[in-house]
């Protein structure tokens, strides 16, 4: 799979990139209506999705740099990042930091504000991953043509997860499938509910995405590695225990936290 989709003279336009600027335009956009439910001014989201984007993607490309400093001998490479090498995981962490900062700033409730982005980040995760697939990485490991088939999958996956003459399992697919099955139970468990509280949103994304990881990172053949450990397992495990924690100290009320009015968000 050509990870180009054309170039003008020097220049690169490459599937990843459009892909990433595709998630994040969705991402922004969904926030932006999302955000009207609960009378945010636009250029609160606009002006918060902008930061957000900015040092998501450093911390993205930051985390993935410091686990492959061996690959950097040229600081110029890790400017590339249209070439790939941002890790989710990264982008989360310096994104929720920015937004924590931001919501101090004006003044609101952050777990408010971290409940309307999540429904915006897992569905712009769904659409980043299509980028790995142009990329061909993100993959998993070695299996046959016919195991390819049996997935019931389009033939142009198949063809693309041939890399080199060998086929890959689509771990990239199966995570893009998750984070958009997560995308609709976030939907679902907002909608039907009624004991929603602030806070519990964020939770569920949190164990959500990271059981869907940490699965489908053991079938991962490129992960960044700390010690004999997986990272991205490491940080799913601390991620989901926090979100379980989190769910368990506002239902005791624990942690004070109102209830949504669902009417509101219909």
């Amino acid at each position: 799979m050509d990870p180009i989709i054309f170039s003008l003279g020097p220049v690169e336009i490459r599937w990843y990139a459009v892909l990433i600027l595709l998630g994040v335009i969705v991402a922004i956009l969904l926030g932006t209506k999302e955000s009207k439910k609960f009378n945010y001014p636009k250029d609160f989201v606009f002006d918060l999705g902008f930061y957000v984007v900015i040092f998501g993607i450093i911390g993205a490309r930051l985390y993935f740099v410091l686990f492959n400093l061996e690959l950097y001998q040229d600081w110029v490479d890790i400017l590339r990042i249209w070439e790939g090498g941002l890790a989710i995981h990264g982008g989360i962490i310096a994104g929720f930091i920015t937004t924590l900062i931001y919501c101090k700033i004006k003044k609101v409730n952050l777990f408010k504000v971290t409940d309307i982005a999540v429904i915006s980040l897992i569905i712009a995760q769904a659409i980043g991953r299509w980028g790995n697939f142009f990329n061909a990485e993100a993959h998993g490991g070695i299996v046959t043509l016919g195991t390819m088939k049996s997935l019931f999958i389009p033939q142009f996956i198949i063809d693309g997860m041939n890399i080199g003459g060998v086929h890959y399992a689509p771990a990239f697919l199966i995570e893009s499938l998750w984070c958009l099955d997560g995308f609709l139970a976030l939907l679902l468990i907002r909608k039907v509910y009624k004991n929603l509280k602030v806070g519990e949103l964020t939770s569920f994304y949190l164990i959500f995405y990271s059981i869907g990881r940490f699965i489908i990172e053991s079938m991962r053949t490129d992960s960044l590695m700390i010690g004999g450990l997986k990272m991205a397992q490491v940080v799913s495990v601390v991620l989901a225990v926090i979100g379980v924690i989190a769910i368990i100290l506002i239902e005791t009320n624990v942690i004070k936290s109102k209830k949504y009015n669902l009417k509101e968000i219909d």
